[in-house]
């Protein structure tokens, strides 16, 4: 079997789980919001690489304004605005649920948790389509979760069957604060430091003013 020839011009698609890449960037550089830039972020990445970015798709579950007035502002207008710079975005309403947490003088209490549902699943059907459909050489994910890690094995099984270059590389922020130090299993690591992040931060602050 031939091995695919690496093409000189690599057509890159970024997928960005922005719910993932906030926290990974609050843990590693103490950010209190997400105020990245996802397609500055992408380009900047692509670029330092020697790919062309040519498409760039954001992910995110939204909480329902009547639970949480503040991020359902914020999020609303960020995406808004990413759809004027050529971001495809796709978002979810948060589902809730009851938790139960330990207090720490002992007993239980119980809070109501949001929860994402049907982001990874539509960012990892998005990545293995786009590879049957030859969209990209280059599939550039934003996100540390190892589910996807099926989508690039995926990817891998599409590249033999076409016979066609394609990578699959994961970037996350990473400092000598993160806890997890791992990219998605079967893709190129990239780790994002603090100037490279800081450099692609969104000019503007979504959060609603007090």
């Amino acid at each position: 079997m031939s091995v695919p020839v690496e093409p000189s011009v690599k057509r890159t698609v970024a997928f960005v789980d922005g719910q993932n890449l906030f926290f990974a960037a609050k843990k590693a550089f103490g950010h209190r919001f997400p105020n990245y830039d996802p397609k500055a972020l992408a380009d900047h990445i692509a670029r330092g690489r020697g790919w062309t970015l040519s498409q760039t798709f954001f992910y995110t579950g939204i909480p329902d304004r009547a639970d949480n007035p503040f991020w359902n502002h914020f999020w609303t207008a960020k995406l808004a605005v990413m759809g004027t710079r050529g971001v495809q975005t796709f978002s979810r309403s948060l589902r809730y649920r009851n938790q139960t947490v330990p207090l720490p003088g002992g007993g239980s209490t119980t809070i109501l948790v949001g929860e994402e549902k049907g982001v990874d699943v539509r960012l990892a059907l998005d990545v293995v389509r786009m590879a049957r459909e030859s969209r990209y050489d280059v599939a550039l994910i934003f996100s540390q979760d190892q589910d996807l890690s099926e989508a690039a094995a995926e990817v891998k099984a599409i590249s033999a069957q076409q016979a066609r270059w394609i990578k699959v590389a994961c970037a996350f922020p990473l400092s000598p604060t993160t806890e997890n130090r791992r990219g998605i299993n079967g893709t190129e690591w990239i780790q994002i430091d603090r100037a490279t992040y800081d450099a692609c931060l969104d000019p503007n602050d979504y959060r609603p003013k007090p």
